[in-house]
């Protein structure tokens, strides 16, 4: 069992950065591909980006492709989402998820529970 925490979210100027950090227990995440998931209100949960256990593989949803950067330490068991260039649209519940794979849509067995990110306009 992996149990994953999520920090740095909060509320910011459309313009702005934050940087989300995922602190994962219970297990090592070196052999986990890594990602994050958003939820907006009303909406279903959607797919943000993805890295793979070595980090030398990322992957990003067109919505967020060049603005976030998805980084992990694994020596440390953490991941990070850095977001630049925020927009309003870009307002949900952030969530941090372990053991992802591309099954027609991205999936995860581990989930963290969520964090918000308000970007205000």
């Amino acid at each position: 069992q992996v149990q994953l925490v999520e920090s740095g979210g909060g509320l910011v100027q459309a313009g702005g950065s934050l940087r989300l950090s995922c602190a994962a227990a219970g297990r090592t995440i070196r052999s986990y591909r890594m990602g994050w998931f958003r939820q907006a209100s009303g909406k279903e949960r959607e797919f943000v980006a993805a890295i793979s256990s070595s980090g030398g593989s990322t992957y990003y949803a067109d919505s967020v492709k060049g603005r976030f950067t998805i980084s992990r330490d694994n020596a440390k068991n953490m991941v990070y989402l850095q977001m630049n260039g925020l927009k309003p649209e870009d307002t949900a519940v952030y969530y941090c998820a372990a053991d992802l794979r591309l099954v027609n849509i991205w999936r995860a067995d581990y989930w963290g529970q969520g964090i918000q990110v308000t970007v205000s306009s």
